[in-house]
């Protein structure tokens, strides 16, 4: 038998790395929503059987978002009842203050996102870094009951310093402290912060890691890239500040980033921790529910409601989420889109609806950094300029310091 096979190994292993890629492109053609994915993988397993199945096995796979649905339970009937009372309300004022068109847009977000739009929220833009780390800090010193923190860049400088001097105290005052940190983003400073966060009693735990040696490989390309910090369950920051002294122009001086964050407060805090929350629990298999995990539920401000909703994209939703209700947004657009963002590199189904929108008379503006801090994001940019300044779009170099914002 093993003559046999010695004799023959060349001819086993074609046929290995055949059926290997047969099962790998069956797979990736049922169970892939978008047919540009699909066809990649597909051309990659046709160029290398062997090498590009064992390729879509560790990467090509969504197995994040098959436990999620198994885990979903029905919804009870008054809880049914209730959300239907609330959309009722909801549709009403959206008809009475912006019209029909928004109806229809909040019911796309019904039906594409997992978070129902919710009003009553107050929120506060910060605009540097400064400003940013600042509320920050200060929301954590007045922490009484549980800090929940979710990040992609904790770095060991001057501003993670401050963040790590106040989530200690925040603990030593007998505060539930938990920081989740990207395993790769947590490496974008050598040595890593982790030491002075568990020399200062902070729960700390890397989102995914452990990767190195080959444990949990299939999950190897799930990064997290939220920032979200939870105070108290009353109070929520998020936007697009990583944590880092290049967005503090105290620190950094003329040299400094520009980003753009949020203070939030109202029902819509609890989506935004039921994010962080379920991040937590697959990073360490922890759930943070009741005791000092207790979501607030705040009243209503007085005056005009915020309505907010929390849309989160990942594997374990549709990626698309956010395109869809981008697409819908668009649709629905009568006088002017504004998008500010340091890549933009939007697919052809983006485009196409942002310059039919153009077309309509609709005004449409894209501001971009004119210096970026990827070089070869910015020559991809530039290529695709054409595209949408020829359909009555205009494009705008944003001058100054680079601005990471994405409104």
């Amino acid at each position: 038998m093993f003559e046999a096979i010695a004799s023959h190994w060349s001819t086993l292993i074609l046929v290995l790395s055949l059926a290997m890629a047969a099962v790998g492109i069956v797979h990736a053609i049922m169970t892939k929503e978008d047919v540009r994915a699909a066809t990649g993988w597909v051309g990659v397993m046709l160029l290398s059987p062997f090498l590009g199945a064992i390729i879509y096995a560790i990467a090509g796979i969504n197995r994040i978002r098959r436990a999620t649905i198994s885990a979903m339970r029905p919804v009870s009937p008054e809880a049914a009842a209730a959300r239907h009372d609330r959309d009722v309300a909801l549709e009403a004022l959206i008809n009475a203050e912006y019209g029909q068109r928004f109806t229809g847009l909040k019911t796309l977000g019904d039906r594409v996102a997992r978070r129902p739009l919710t009003s009553g929220n107050t929120i506060a833009v910060l605009k540097t870094g400064d400003e940013a780390y600042t509320a920050m800090c200060r929301a954590i010193d007045a922490a009484q009951r549980s800090v929940l923190l979710e990040t992609y860049i904790f770095d060991n400088d001057a501003v993670g310093a401050l963040f790590v001097q106040s989530l200690g105290n925040a603990v030593k005052r007998g505060v539930t402290v938990r920081v989740l940190i990207d395993a790769v983003g947590v490496r974008y400073s050598v040595p890593s912060i982790l030491k002075q966060l568990r020399e200062a009693d902070v729960t700390v735990d890397l989102f995914n890691g452990n990767i190195v040696m080959g444990l949990r490989l299939p999950y190897a390309n799930l990064r997290t890239h939220r920032k979200i910090l939870i105070v108290d369950g009353t109070v929520a920051f998020t936007g697009g500040m990583n944590i880092r002294k290049g967005f503090s122009a105290e620190f950094a001086g003329s040299d400094s980033s520009r980003d753009t964050h949020f203070e939030v407060t109202g029902p819509v805090v609890a989506d935004l921790f039921a994010v962080a929350a379920e991040d937590w629990r697959f990073a360490g298999n922890e759930a943070l529910k009741d005791g000092p995990w207790q979501v607030e539920r705040a009243a209503p401000p007085p005056g005009q409601p915020m309505l907010v909703r929390a849309v989160a994209t990942g594997p374990d939703a549709s990626n698309e989420t956010n395109l869809k209700l981008l697409m819908g947004a668009f649709s629905v657009a009568r006088k002017s889109i504004r998008i500010m963002s340091p890549y933009f590199l939007p697919d052809r189904e983006f485009i196409s609806a942002l310059t039919t929108a153009g077309r309509r008379g609709v005004e449409i503006d894209i501001v971009v950094p004119a210096v970026n801090n990827l070089f070869l994001v910015d020559h991809a940019m530039t290529a695709q300029f054409d595209q949408v300044l020829k359909h009555y779009c205009r494009v705008w170099r944003h001058e100054g310091a680079f601005d990471h914002s994405k409104l």
